[in-house]
């Protein structure tokens, strides 16, 4: 097995040297949207006669570097030198002393640093931004390749480390981490609050993870608290409930729960994605809290990535199938045990019917449909995010269960995770672990060796197999209803979808989107009768409701479109919106005009990727 494998999108050589743990010492200047202070690097030598140690930094102001209370010399590379893409940033480059750390030894590097305004981790608020009015609010995303511009560091998912850290921010405000939080070591006064966080498991860079602001939290189980604003806690403690059942679920399947808290935290409507795996501290997007926990299999999702993503890690962003198939595949997996099969087969339904309209998005020739990309680091990973990796992903491995057994395929599951945890893997390695597994029997390995291999890792477009033969039971409903409305079938009701749940709406409306022919009278027509759809709170439906307005050139679309894109900023819903408002002539110049409105408002990630959305950058 090769453990230490150089990463195309991080400047450093983590074949001679790799940092195992860091500590951090950070002040939140919120009058500077600062973090600033030092981290502390402790790394392996693993090779004789290193002159320079050189890690990922992307607009970090750094002040100097101490190694054994010597200040070092320092400098920075260049960006975007050598084909390499100028979000990698630039390399700190750390000369070391004359007498090089010998091979098997620690080298402790301290680095004195803040970041910049234009650090793309960071997203400060300002206190109109909030719920409450009344104080600021910062957090971080660090997801793929931004922790290099919140801390010098060695940027790769391959490189795992452990960290502790102390961070001062100005009372009342609370600071949390991707760490458990040492209740006993909290220092309060009048003017500053002090926080000490330990991360005793090893993880990647890009699972660092800090937020500030006016935070309450509530216990929702022995191991959980979710944590927001005041305006929201209540509220989000009823929709996550079901946290400890998920957890459960999730040790029943794939082993000990091993990170010790398991904490959520709403974030602001800004925040770009459903949920971030952060250790002890996941992020979830208020577009989450529909008041019944029918979007509570996100939550699932994101305590599946406490194994299958933050145990065992894929070793660069080229294989991050590894990291989101097997997620999805587990999140189903709970679902499943908490409620029953057709729940979690009606959702890989609904999964499908995404990769399809994303295939059909993408164009069925495009590289980033393929499931393992080639990346060189010509190109940012923020790029090339989709749902491919989770939904392909999901499909090859519900092909293989389907092949060999879902008994065994647990079984292989759960070897997966014994074998890879505290590690990373590529591709190859999955697979030689897959045959290892299966290699007693003769049946199974013969099974496995017809599997088009190549087919599923290499080729772009939809999987090399047809659409597996799902529990439909709770899809039909939707396909009769979605066949009646195309064939003009008799006169709808709002008893039509009284028995539907969210789910089955969203259903519903998905088969519609796929219908180049919808119109926009049908798209009235039913905005009058199904006041369930049209006038939903639920964001899933609402995304939906508006995708086929936009997609049939309903005008009153446009408004609602640009209201959503506002209010809230995740990208699951934000992009595909401007980019259907791009592809209406009639919408495109009001697109761009609230993009540009909102831009300064809106997380970093997500501005950049609007921006080329619209043609703009």
């Amino acid at each position: 097995m090769v453990e230490f494998e150089n990463d195309p999108c991080c400047f450093s050589d983590i074949t001679k040297i790799r940092t195992k743990s860091i500590h951090f010492d950070w002040t939140i200047d919120y009058s500077l949207k600062q973090v600033k202070g030092s981290a502390e690097l402790t790394c392996d030598v693993l090779e004789e006669g290193l002159c320079t140690f050189m890690l990922d930094t992307r607009e970090l102001d750094v002040q100097k570097v101490l190694i054994e209370g010597n200040e070092m010399k320092f400098s920075f590379g260049q960006a975007g030198q050598n084909g390499k893409s100028e979000a990698l940033g630039k390399p700190l480059i750390i000369v070391l002393p004359d007498v090089p750390p010998p091979k098997g030894e620690d080298l402790v590097v301290k680095i004195f640093y803040n970041t910049t305004e234009k650090c793309s981790a960071l997203q400060w608020l300002t206190k109109e931004q909030t719920a409450g009015g009344e104080h600021p609010y910062m957090f971080s995303q660090c997801q793929a390749i931004h922790a290099r511009s919140l801390f010098p560091c060695q940027d790769s998912p391959g490189v795992k480390i452990k960290y502790t850290a102390k961070v001062s921010v100005a009372a009342p405000l609370v600071a949390l981490m991707s760490a458990n939080l040492q209740h006993d070591k909290t220092e309060k006064t009048d003017s500053v609050n002090t926080f000490y966080f330990s991360q005793h498991v090893p993880m990647p860079s890009y699972l660092v993870a800090i937020a500030s602001g006016a935070l309450e939290s509530r216990e929702i189980g022995p191991r959980s608290r979710v944590w927001s604003e005041k305006e929201f806690v209540d509220k989000a403690a009823f929709e996550f409930s079901q946290t400890e059942d998920f957890i459960k679920a999730g040790e029943s399947l794939l082993g000990p729960y091993v990170w010790g808290q398991y904490d959520l935290l709403v974030l602001p409507p800004s925040f770009p994605y459903g949920g971030m795996e952060n250790p002890c501290l996941t992020f979830v997007t208020p577009t989450l809290l529909a008041g019944d926990k029918s979007l509570a299999n996100v939550v699932a999702h994101e305590i599946a990535h406490s194994w299958t993503g933050n145990l065992v890690t894929n070793v660069n962003w080229q294989h991050f199938w590894l990291n989101e198939g097997h997620t999805v595949f587990v999140e189903r997996k709970i679902v499943e045990k908490i409620y029953n099969r057709p729940t979690a087969e009606f959702q890989a339904i609904g999964g499908w019917t995404g990769l399809v309209e994303t295939v059909d998005t993408l164009g069925a020739e495009h590289e980033y449909t393929k499931l393992v990309i080639k990346n060189d680091g010509s190109v940012d990973p923020d790029d090339s995010f989709s749902r491919i990796p989770y939904e392909k992903g999901f499909s090859l491995l519900y092909h293989l269960q389907s092949l060999v057994g879902i008994p065994k395929f647990e079984g292989f599951l759960k070897a997966y995770i014994e074998a890879f945890s505290y590690k990373a893997l590529d591709t190859q390695q999955w697979k030689d672990l897959l045959f290892k597994h299966f290699s007693g029997s003769e049946e199974d390995t013969a099974i496995l060796n017809k599997v088009d291999w190549d087919a599923w890792f290499n080729n772009t477009g939809m999987p090399p197999v047809p659409k597996p033969q799902y529990d439909t039971s709770l899809q039909d409903v939707c396909t009769a209803l979605a066949k009646k409305w195309r064939a003009g079938d008799g006169a709808p009701s709002a008893d039509d979808i009284a028995s539907f749940n969210s789910g089955q709406l969203q259903e519903f409306l998905d088969q519609l989107v796929l219908d180049s022919s919808f119109s926009p009278e049908q798209v009235q027509q039913m905005s009058d009768v199904y006041k369930g759809i049209s006038e939903s709170h639920n964001s899933e439906v609402r995304f939906r409701w508006i995708h086929l307005g936009l997609k049939s050139r309903f005008k009153p679309a446009i408004d609602n479109a640009l209201a959503m894109v506002t209010e809230q900023g995740r990208m699951k819903f934000t992009r595909p919106l401007y980019r259907d408002l791009k592809n209406w002539d009639l919408a495109l110049p009001r697109a761009v005009e609230t993009f540009k409105k909102n831009r300064p408002s809106m997380h970093p990630t997500t501005a950049a990727l609007v921006a080329k959305d619209l043609g703009l950058q």
